[in-house]
């Protein structure tokens, strides 16, 4: 079976791990996009230092978890959203003004 969103699939599997108190969590298949969105939730303090391991294949990543993460989502189909209206789709997927962030990718 062919996965159709592999960031989808990697912040499920994040969040379930989560929600298991997991220490540590696999991902694969391994990207670019999954490696950039990990920095920014490192960046912000959401989850510890993540290793990259080649398999000369797809990749896998090993993170680390530091019990911060409550959710985390793809919104999916993706909308095209414009300039002008990224201010009401905070307003509207976010659950306060001061709580969490939104990524586009």
């Amino acid at each position: 079976m062919v996965r159709m969103n592999s960031l989808a699939d990697a912040l499920k599997t994040l969040c379930n791990a989560e929600k298991r108190h997991k220490r540590q969590v696999l991902l694969r298949p391994c990207s670019k996009v999954i490696v950039k969105f990990l920095t920014v939730m490192m960046k912000h303090g959401y989850i510890g230092e993540f290793e990259i391991i080649d398999d000369h294949r797809a990749g896998k990543i090993v993170v680390n978890l530091n019990g911060r993460l409550n959710k985390c989502g793809v919104i999916s189909p993706r909308f095209d959203v414009t300039i002008n209206s990224i201010e009401q789709w905070t307003k509207n997927l976010l659950p306060s003004r001061q709580f969490g962030y939104l990524s586009l990718t």
